[in-house]
């Protein structure tokens, strides 16, 4: 059972994770910090890039399973079309209602 994105506890991250799932660049670009990283696997990332690739060009799109820590760490069914669907696990870090870093791999 998957959690509505409407019903995530914290306002920064449903509103991330809406616009991820609508494909919606302007929107998830005005919910980052300017110089926000992020982390892929234990790796961090070029951030711009591994939205092109991971999200916008391959149609990402999160169901999240469970959310804690206030809902700033979630579990999620994540797919693309270029690796299919895994289940994954997503701990971001807001900073004044914008996401100043989010880590993500496999859970």
């Amino acid at each position: 059972m998957t959690i509505p994105v409407n019903q995530l506890s914290d306002p920064t991250v449903r509103d991330f994770v809406a616009a991820l799932n609508a494909n919606d660049r302007s929107a998830l670009m005005g919910l980052l910090t300017p110089g926000a990283t992020m982390s892929d696997d234990g790796s961090d990332r070029n951030l711009q890039d591994w939205l092109d690739r991971e999200v916008f060009s391959s149609n990402g799109h999160m169901d999240v399973e469970s959310e804690a820590d206030g809902g700033r760490a979630l579990v999620a069914d994540y797919r693309n079309d270029t690796w299919g669907a895994m289940r994954t696990a997503w701990r971001f870090t807001v900073d004044g209602g914008k996401v100043s870093r989010f880590e993500t791999g496999q859970a």
